[in-house]
C-alpha cells in the first residue's frame, strides 16, 4: 500500500516522445469507438498496462489528457477494478480463486502451496519477473473449481501438485496452454487484447462448455423441463 500511495503522491513524468507517438494512434482509435470520449476509458486502461505492465501514473495522465478528465476521475477507476494493476506485474499473473466453492475444495491449499514453493505473498513477484501471485474472487467457473487464472486464462480442476507444475513451467519458459483456448501470452500482451485488439493467436476460440457446465441443461432436457411461459401482464404482451 505504501508504494501505491507513493506513486500517487509523485507527480508523473509523461511518456518519451516515442512511446507516446506509438500509443497515441491506437488510443484514438479505441476513442473513436464510443459516441462519447469518456466511455472509452476501460479499454485505454488496458492500453498504458499493456505498455509498462500496470496502470503507472503517467499512463493515468496519458488517459485524463486524451479523455478531458481529471488525474483524479481516472484514478478512481483504475482503482475501482482490480484487473487494473498498480504495482507492476511479471510476466504471468497467477491467480488463484479462493471463494467459497473453490476453497472448500482446495483453493486455499493451493494458494498456500505456491506462496510457498514461488517464497512470495499475495501481490508479490518472483524475482526474475515471470509470476505475479494473486488470490482472486469468483471468475465464474464454479463448475470446474478449483480454478487459477494465468493472464485472465482458465486452469480448471487444479491441484496443489498440478498448480506447482503449472508454475514451474511459466518460469520455465515453456509452452504454457490453459484448459480452453490459445497458448498463453504475456500479461502486456493479454492486456492489448482486452483493450481491443485482434487476438491472432492460433486456438484463441478453441474449447466448448464441458459435462460439469451443461449437466443441468442436460437434465432438464432429459426430464422434459422447459422454462414455464410469461403471462401477457408481466411482460406487456410483448413475445
Amino acid at each position: 500500500m505504501s508504494e501505491i500511495l507513493l506513486r500517487l503522491s509523485t507527480r508523473p513524468q509523461p511518456y518519451a516522445d516515442d512511446v507516446r507517438a506509438r500509443l497515441e494512434p491506437d488510443a484514438k482509435e479505441i476513442i473513436a469507438r464510443y459516441p462519447q470520449p469518456r466511455s472509452a476509458l476501460l479499454p485505454l486502461l488496458h492500453l498504458v498496462q499493456s505498455e509498462e505492465g500496470y496502470v503507472s501514473s503517467t499512463g493515468i495522465e496519458f488517459c485524463a489528457d486524451l479523455l478531458g478528465l481529471t488525474g483524479a476521475e481516472v484514478t478512481a477507476v483504475a482503482t475501482f477494478y482490480s484487473m487494473y494493476r498498480r504495482i507492476p506485474t511479471g510476466d504471468y499473473h497467477v491467480g488463484v480463486c479462493t471463494n467459497t466453492l473453490c476453497a472448500v475444495l482446495g483453493g486455499d491449499a493451493i494458494l498456500t502451496e505456491l506462496r510457498d514453493h514461488l517464497g512470495i505473498a499475495h501481490g508479490e513477484t518472483t524475482d526474475d519477473g515471470a509470476v505475479t501471485l494473486e488470490h482472486i474472487e469468483c471468475n465464474a467457473a464454479c463448475d470446474y473449481a478449483p480454478v487459477i487464472m494465468v493472464n485472465w486464462e482458465f486452469f480448471d480442476n487444479q491441484t496443489p501438485e498440478s498448480a506447482r507444475e503449472l508454475v514451474d513451467a511459466l518460469r520455465d519458459g515453456r509452452t504454457v496452454t490453459p484448459t480452453r483456448g490459445a497458448p498463453l501470452c504475456t500479461f502486456r500482451e493479454t492486456a492489448r487484447v482486452l483493450a481491443g485488439f485482434p487476438d491472432t493467436r492460433p486456438g484463441v476460440l478453441d474449447g466448448d462448455p464441458g459435462t460439469p457446465t451443461l449437466t443441468g441443461l442436460d437434465t432438464a432436457r432429459e426430464q422434459g423441463m422447459r422454462a414455464p411461459e410469461i403471462p401477457d401482464d408481466l411482460d406487456g404482451g410483448a413475445r
